[in-house]
């Protein structure tokens, strides 16, 4: 007959293993293609969805980064030049850590409202309130 700690033993060895360090949120990486000597984000409409922010948002932000002219067309995002995925990814990467994710507790649980002339990030998860830059 077994005792207790073998039982205990044999049950912990048929679990599964726990994956730790998983989080909530990632920030999602541009997937497109370059056609001519344009540049296609197909998944553009489901970015701005993650981020919770309006498309002219991240649109201003993008074309002034990359310097290119472009438009949204219904969930793709068109630009007018080649520019590698890469590029496009690190500019989505500083967006999100900057108008995205709380600078306090890391968290994307956050509304961009303006106050006076001042447009403020509030985090809904810690309730910090952080000034963010208006000219994109």
């Amino acid at each position: 007959m077994e005792t207790y700690e073998q039982l205990l033993e044999k049950a912990k060895a048929s679990l599964p293993e726990v994956k730790e360090n998983v989080e909530r949120f990632e920030i999602p990486k541009a997937t497109g293609h370059i056609q001519g000597n344009k540049t296609i984000i197909s998944n553009f409409g489901n970015i701005v969805k993650i981020f919770n922010r309006p498309p002219e948002h991240l649109l201003k932000y993008l074309l002034k980064e990359l310097a290119t002219p472009g438009n949204i067309d219904g969930p793709r995002l068109i630009l007018g030049r080649k520019i590698s995925s890469s590029l496009i990814n690190s500019k989505i990467d500083q967006y999100a850590h900057e108008f995205v994710l709380c600078q306090v507790c890391k968290k994307p649980d956050t509304l961009l409202m303006k106050e006076e002339r001042i447009t403020m990030m509030k985090c809904a998860a810690c309730g910090a309130r952080n000034p963010v830059r208006t000219k994109i």
